[in-house]
């Protein structure tokens, strides 16, 4: 598995039905939404990108403000923990439900938080097999509790001395995240419903801190 991520999702709407209509940008909204989200920075407009690639590299970020969503991917979700996240990123949701899923396959790292449209952290979970479980609030969702629980097929890939600290792959997890949560995957099956990622278009910016 080589996926990475680094992503937030604003949402008002079911964020997996928003994907699959191939929502067109709003342009001008998307630039506002950056503005608010990085100020004190120079903000330049840079080459656009899309949903399928999720993890740009410090000092871009790449959004999209849509009907009924909202999406940035920046490293500055790729924390080890959900209280990474700068508050104003918190405080954009502003009475939206707020997602953040991050994943990094060097060292099998993974994070997502869920905060209410009140501002109230739902759910979170992160870890990774050096640092172990670093954040586990609230409630684990439905689609957690195989993992959770030690998936078979993980197990039985396992050897009998095998040292890994978890009873599942924390990227299987990570890629149930984003079916459960978003409708689409990037390593895992894909269905005949699932949105193109390479429609979702994301405008591309430089961000540099004055």
């Amino acid at each position: 598995m080589g996926a990475k991520d680094w992503m937030l999702f604003y949402a008002s709407d079911d964020v997996s039905k928003v994907l699959r209509a191939a929502p067109k940008i709003d342009r001008e909204a998307t630039a506002a939404f950056v503005e608010r989200l990085y100020p004190s920075h120079d903000i330049r407009p840079i080459e656009d990108g899309n949903l399928h690639y999720g993890n740009p590299p410090e000092g871009k970020v790449y959004a999209g403000v849509f009907e009924g969503l909202s999406i940035i991917c920046t490293r500055d979700a790729a924390g080890d923990s959900y209280t990474d996240l700068p508050e104003q990123f918190v405080n954009e949701a502003a009475g939206r439900t707020l997602y953040l899923h991050a994943m990094h396959s060097v060292v099998d790292f993974f994070s997502y938080a869920i905060w209410a449209p009140d501002g109230t952290v739902r759910r979170a979970y992160s870890l990774s097999p050096d640092s172990g479980v670093i954040a586990d609030v609230g409630t684990p969702l439905r689609f957690e509790e195989k993992y959770l629980a030690g998936d078979p097929e993980f197990l039985e890939s396992l050897d009998s001395d095998d040292e890994y600290p978890f009873r599942f792959h924390p990227l299987d997890l990570a890629e149930a995240a984003l079916r459960a949560l978003f409708g689409f995957n990037y390593e895992g099956a894909y269905e005949d419903d699932d949105p193109e990622l390479e429609d979702v278009v994301l405008a591309g910016y430089a961000v540099t801190p004055r």
